[in-house]
């Protein structure tokens, strides 16, 4: 250990968070989740004899180590896998036993359906939530979970088990609950794995206090219990709360700041994009990252009601419609995927609302090492560089400044993933719609 990463050390805390481990250049090679931060980075330069070969050569490579602290384990949990997708650390992926992420899958389009973990979607129109990176972890929170939003986790085949005696299962197998009833509590169970918890917390007590003032005591005492039981699990297990991470301690969000010459690092960003087959079932989604981590709960799909090939045009409707959602939380940030054309089509809609916009420009490469260019729009128009590009087609064009940034910088591979998980949004919904289409 280096005497800079010793003095570090010992101001680790002794709360739950993600650390990053960092080689000397600076390049982050390995990102973990720790209980106790103190603890868990500590525990790295203990017992030399004992480690296996892939562990020591990784410690030989640490420079030094930074940490986010967060409010609990499972908020470490989800913020670790969020930057593992961000950053893609190479130890990450060759520690690893289980090198693949896993998803909880429900088909809400079965008559009982059941709860199941799997490494792979399997394209059909089954409810996946994820990705997860550790298993075990998810695996049980879902087996505490079960204990209010009772389920099935294998396929139903009307048999009373030991299951169903505990109540874990709905019971639909003694009459103790009917399929609909059971939708109800697997829709519940899919709000809180996503994140939805506040909300969901309101509509239960909402529920309840509206079934005991009709006399349904029966059904006001099952929504009382499963009230009362996630209260009583928000400090055991708790998903995807994004407002107590460290937003300080997230460098990307700090560097959008200074390049961007934003009041405060962006809080809530969203990103758009646009699929369709020749202008058929053209779609387009907005993917939502709060503190610069996904927040799945937030994210919404839309289908174009102007049906055609024309991508600008897109994502026009589409930011008229969201800005209408007065009940949404306004972005401080939106990312296009696009270049110029499509940031200065939506660049006037924006400015109304004082929202900043940027563009990612891929000029047609598409694949996931393409380089992280970015359109910005000139705060000042009496700049000039050689990077500028202006719209002659405006009588006060505005101009735009396109940057390439380093692959392996921070804000790159916020944008990046913010990017591709628009686009994996997008194509998702599209998919499901041709399906949909070619069957009928």
């Amino acid at each position: 250990m280096n005497e800079i990463q010793e003095k570090k050390l010992k101001t680790l805390p002794s709360a739950p968070g993600v650390y990053f481990h960092k080689n000397k250049a600076g390049e982050i090679i390995y990102v973990g989740k720790a209980a106790v931060l103190k603890n868990r980075v500590r525990q790295y330069y203990q017992h030399p004899k004992n480690r296996d070969p892939k562990t020591a050569a990784l410690i030989e490579e640490i420079f030094t180590t930074d940490w986010i602290v967060v409010d609990t384990e499972m908020d470490a949990l989800f913020l670790e896998s969020e930057m593992i997708k961000r950053y893609m650390p190479k130890w990450n992926i060759l520690l690893r036993d289980d090198k693949t992420v896993s998803y909880v899958r429900i088909d809400m389009n079965s008559e009982i359906p059941y709860v199941s973990m799997t490494r792979q979607p399997l394209g059909d129109d089954a409810r996946y939530i994820g990705p997860f990176y550790a298993k075990n972890t998810i695996a049980t929170a879902l087996r505490i979970l079960r204990k209010i939003f009772p389920y099935y986790n294998k396929p139903y085949t009307g048999k009373k088990t030991l299951e169903t005696d505990l109540g874990l299962t709905p019971g639909i197998e003694v009459g103790k609950m009917t399929p609909k009833e059971y939708h109800k509590i697997l829709k519940n169970l899919i709000r809180y794995l996503e994140g939805d918890r506040e909300e969901l917390l309101k509509d239960l007590e909402s529920e309840m206090k509206k079934e005991a003032a009709a006399g349904n005591f029966e059904r006001a005492a099952e929504l009382r219990n499963e009230f009362f039981g996630l209260k009583g699990l928000k400090k055991k297990i708790v998903f995807s709360d994004k407002e107590f991470l460290d937003i300080s301690s997230d460098q990307a969000l700090l560097q959008l700041k200074k390049l961007l010459d934003l009041p405060e690092p962006p809080r809530r960003i969203e990103g758009y994009d646009i699929s369709h087959q020749s202008g058929q079932d053209v779609v387009a989604s907005m993917v939502v990252f709060s503190n610069g981590a996904a927040d799945r709960s937030e994210y919404r799909k839309f289908k174009l009601r102007a049906q055609k090939n024309d991508d600008t045009g897109s994502l026009k409707e589409v930011l008229t419609r969201r800005l209408k959602h007065q009940e949404w939380e306004l972005p401080n940030l939106v990312i296009l995927d696009g270049g110029t054309p499509q940031v200065s089509a939506l660049l006037p809609l924006l400015e109304e609302q004082n929202i900043p916009v940027i563009g990612r420009d891929k000029s047609g490469d598409h694949s996931k090492s393409a380089p992280v260019k970015i359109v910005i729009p000139m705060k000042n128009p009496k700049i000039s560089s050689a990077d500028e590009i202006s719209e002659k087609s405006s009588e006060n064009p505005p101009k735009f400044k396109t940057v390439e940034l380093a692959p392996d910088s921070h804000i790159a591979r916020l944008i990046a993933r913010i990017d591709e998980e628009a686009h994996r949004f997008a194509i998702t919904y599209h998919t499901l719609l041709k399906r949909k289409r070619l069957l009928k």
